[in-house]
């Protein structure tokens, strides 16, 4: 795809030239960048294919596919502070570097059996991958792709554990969860190559993610084994992990889970955070400063992402098997339920335009993404896609934590 236009016009008939000379239904073949500006790009995962879509989210447009980047079945990516690198973290253990530009994989390494998501740090030099097998976190130089350090994941017993909720923090700073050792460790990466760890042991029982606030303050661990969550300042020197909403299930009887609420997707509106409860067919409306439930909202499903509109006036929700063919808007300032409707079956994940005004949505048994207006619910537009799951637009690599 060798493209010089001036113009946006100019660059869409390249593009279009470019996918009818065969760029779309193969591998992207690399070439000369794209004279464009990354903004408004994405990349939506093909899960079922091990491919990604390269979309344009102005003109609501597909560029290009990319193939070749293995097991794609819980796949997550991050972008660099350029938004032209992505990387991108598969489940059978690939670390995948993509040029948005030219719509390529640069470079491609399988670091380990079964992974389970990454972060980049806040200088966009490092990159992180969050293991299952081997249990613990690779550091990886985001240029070239050595590997700078590998950080076991044995607890205090001397187990080895899976490590979850990977999330970046300030100053080339990383924190995780250790699944089977109950624990949250920090990594300072400072000096990539002898990074200095904290470890925080008994933190709760089988913490199975993690997320930090936007302003990077909290690191908050959800809690499989027991109804609560786990909290650390990282404001505060000393201080110790805190359980929070203890109980916060208390006299109802948990439901079977299907699929695990992902943390990552929390709705953070204004004072409030918006989370799902974990078993119940509820969202949790919690104080942000004291971690205080201050009201619930009973919802169609067990939430999977509860997904805030950039202004923080709505949260979306989407919900595990049978349910998960709905979608659900709340109402901040009122915590109602005020718009419902079915996108069809096995709906994945949600991502907002950068200021709210649009909404895609992954429908995977439909092979289909559908773009909506966020302020009457209209549908304005869809995409065809193969089995997409995650969907990721470039104004994340200037957020906190994702």
């Amino acid at each position: 795809m060798t493209t010089t236009p001036t113009s946006r016009r100019g660059l869409f008939r390249a593009a279009s030239a470019g996918l009818a000379a065969g760029l779309l239904p193969g591998t992207a073949r690399a070439a000369e960048p794209m004279v464009r500006g990354t903004g408004d790009l994405g990349l939506i995962v093909e899960r079922a294919t091990g491919s990604l879509l390269l979309v344009d989210t102005t003109a609501r447009s597909v560029l290009a596919r990319i193939d070749g980047l293995g097991d794609m079945s819980h796949a997550s990516l991050v972008y660099d502070r350029s938004e032209r690198w992505a990387f991108v973290f598969g489940r059978d253990g690939g670390l995948t570097k993509v040029d948005l530009l030219t719509a390529s994989i640069v470079k491609r390494v399988v670091q380990g059996g079964n992974a389970i998501g990454g972060a980049i740090s806040d200088d966009g030099k490092l990159v992180a991958v969050s293991n299952y097998k081997p249990g613990g976190v690779r550091v990886f130089d985001a240029e070239t792709l050595e590997m700078l350090a590998d950080v076991p994941a044995i607890d205090r017993r001397g187990a080895p554990s899976k490590t979850v909720g990977l999330v970046d923090l300030p100053f080339r700073t990383f924190a995780w969860s250790l699944l089977d050792g109950d624990e949250i460790w920090i990594g300072d990466f400072t000096d990539a190559r002898a990074p200095k760890l904290t470890k925080y042991p008994d933190i709760g029982r089988l913490p199975y993610d993690g997320v930090a606030t936007s302003d990077g303050r909290w690191y908050i661990a959800g809690l499989f084994g027991e109804d609560a969550l786990t909290r650390l300042d990282l404001w505060t020197d000393g201080a110790k992990p805190e359980k929070v909403l203890a109980g916060y299930g208390k006299g109802a009887e948990p439901l079977p889970v299907y699929k695990m609420p992902h943390m990552e997707g929390w709705g953070s509106a204004g004072d409030l955070l918006l989370m799902p409860a974990v078993a119940h067919h509820e969202v949790l409306a919690v104080d942000r400063n004291s971690f205080r439930e201050v009201g619930r909202i009973a919802v169609h499903g067990q939430p999977v992402f509860c997904v805030a509109r950039p202004d923080g006036r709505q949260v979306w929700v989407n919900y595990a098997h049978p349910h998960n063919d709905t979608v659900e808007v709340i109402d901040v300032p009122s915590l109602k339920v005020v718009h419902s409707f079915k996108p069809g079956p096995a709906v994945l994940h949600l991502e907002f335009s950068p200021r709210g005004h649009e909404v895609w949505i992954s429908v995977r048994d439909e092979n289909r993404i559908d773009i909506h207006e966020t302020k009457t619910f209209t549908k304005i537009g869809e995409i065809a896609a193969k089995s997409p799951s995650g969907i990721f637009f470039t104004p994340r690599a200037h957020r906190l934590g994702v």
